[in-house]
This record gives structure tokens, C-alpha cells and sequence, in this order.
């Protein structure tokens, strides 16, 4: 990734660490760009272009109950989605997502005979560790809370067999789509069948929609599975592109998030503005 490019990410991964920071605050975009060293003007500009949507709007759907208010206004019913279109292929607006899975052998082979390329990558949620086969990405990990060590450590015990070589430069397309929702990505997920059933439902969630664990639950026909659902919603190594962060307890809760609360938080807040910016 370009130095400038590196540098705006780092910059907003602050800004939002600053906004993050200020819940149930009249936060002014004086106050943030002034924490940032940024005049409110060109801060206003910077934050708009990279993240999305303007930082009034971001703070506005940063809050604790935004949760309970997706789930009342913008919940998605799975059997519904699918009906209609809402997969892969529409729920990232212009990112196109074309997946496969592994078959249930090789996965419990350990990823024997895969080989996976990684690399480190900057985004507005932090540092990005990214992994991929030849079909596609199989492991994105925010490590902002977790620190890159733990993240490296998460991923590889998933494929304990499979052999690793660092190479950014390959997976750099990917992973960049990924990231911004431009261009294309490949996904390869690599699970357990019962895993990829439940990634399979997250990935009929719309960008800027939340369903539940239950939800999920019934769509792939286990409806009293509920915590495996919520355990192998946890054990998606793939976040953001299977959005695991669109999964909500039936009570408005966050529910957890493997990569750090903060991030889901985040993540829902982003996408529930830029869903309302482009419905409005």
C-alpha cells in the first residue's frame, strides 16, 4: 500500500479511536480535529472521503442502543434475503464476492497441502492481517485489540498443517476490495460443514442490516442450535467479508465479536450511515 494511503488510514483509525472515545458527549468536529492536529475543515474532508460518510454522522450512529435501533429498523429476515437476492453479491453495494468452500476432508486435514500467502495491511479500523489460498481470501483479522501476534497466532492454529509465506503483493487486490468495498474479492472459507452453513446466512446479511442468532439459526434449518450458531458466528476467521459483526443478540445486545467489541461497534456504525446517506 502507497505511504500517503498508509498514513490516511492511520489517521482515521486516530479519528475514530477519538470519536470512539467521546460517547454521550456533544463531541465538535473542532474538538477531534484539533485532538488529531487537523484543521475541522480539512479533518471534515479527510474523514468523508476515507470513511464514508461526514464525522457528525458517524458519531450520530456511534452509540450504545444503535443496536436496538438495527434490529427495529433494519432487521433482515433470512429466508427473506435470500428470496429476494440480498447474497453475496449486493450486500457490499458495488464489491463483488465470489466464494467456494473447502470440502469437509481437506479441513479436517488441517489445510494439508494448501498453501496460504499473508501480509499486514492498514484500514480504518486498524491493522488488517490478511491470508488467502489461490481461490481466495481465507482469513482477515483486525488486530487492533488482540495486537498483531495474537491475531498471526489465531489464524495459523486454524490450518495448523498448511504452509505460510508472507506475500502482501499478491493478495494486495483482494484484500484491498475487501477493505474499501471496491473491486473484486475472492473468498475461500475454510470451515467445519456446520461453520460454513452459518457463513453461508451471514453472508445473505445486506451491509447496513443485522439478524440475530436465532435468525440464523432457523434459516439453515437447526432452529434450537442457537449457541452453536453464536460459537461458530465467533470462530469466522473471515471478518468483514462474512460479517459476523451483523449478528445481534434478540435482546439489542452487541453480542460478542472475536476481533474487539469496539470494532463491531464501529463497523455497524459505518454501515448503518452510509445505508441511510444512500437511501435518503
Amino acid at each position: 500500500m502507497e505511504q500517503k494511503d498508509s498514513y490516511h488510514y492511520h489517521v482515521m483509525a486516530r479519528a475514530i479511536t477519538e470519536i470512539d472515545a467521546r460517547q454521550g458527549e456533544a463531541a465538535s468536529l473542532a474538538d477531534i480535529a484539533t485532538a488529531l492536529d487537523m484543521s475541522p475543515a480539512h479533518f471534515q474532508r479527510l474523514f468523508s472521503a476515507w470513511v464514508g460518510v461526514s464525522p457528525k454522522r458517524y458519531h450520530q450512529y456511534l452509540t450504545l442502543d444503535h443496536a436496538r435501533h438495527l434490529l427495529r429498523d433494519r432487521f433482515t429476515t433470512l429466508e427473506t434475503a435470500a428470496e429476494v437476492g440480498l447474497s453475496g453479491t449486493s450486500r457490499l453495494h458495488d464489491l463483488f464476492v465470489r466464494w467456494e468452500a473447502m470440502t469437509p476432508g481437506n479441513f479436517a486435514r488441517g489445510g494439508a497441502g494448501l498453501t496460504i500467502r499473508w501480509g499486514w495491511f492498514d484500514s480504518t479500523f486498524g491493522p488488517v492481517l490478511s491470508m488467502a489460498t489461490d481461490r481466495g481470501l481465507c482469513g482477515l483479522a483486525f488486530a487492533a485489540e488482540s495486537g498483531r501476534e495474537a491475531a498471526m497466532d489465531d489464524l495459523t492454529s486454524r490450518w495448523p498443517t498448511a504452509h505460510y509465506v508472507e506475500d502482501a503483493a499478491t493478495i494486495a487486490a483482494w484484500t484491498t476490495a475487501a477493505l474499501t468495498t471496491r473491486g473484486d474479492a475472492r473468498l475461500h472459507m475454510i470451515g467445519a460443514p456446520f461453520q460454513i452453513k452459518v457463513w453461508e446466512a451471514l453472508l445473505r446479511i445486506p451491509s447496513g442490516h443485522v439478524t440475530t442468532y436465532s435468525e440464523i439459526a432457523s434459516s439453515i434449518g437447526h432452529p434450537k442450535a442457537v449457541r452453536a450458531v453464536g460459537t461458530a458466528v465467533g470462530r469466522n476467521p473471515v471478518s468483514l467479508l462474512i460479517p459476523c459483526h451483523r449478528a445481534l443478540r434478540k435482546s439489542g445486545g452487541l453480542g460478542g465479536y472475536h476481533w474487539g467489541l469496539p470494532v463491531k461497534r464501529a463497523l455497524l456504525a459505518v454501515e448503518g450511515a452510509r445505508a441511510d446517506a444512500i437511501s435518503a
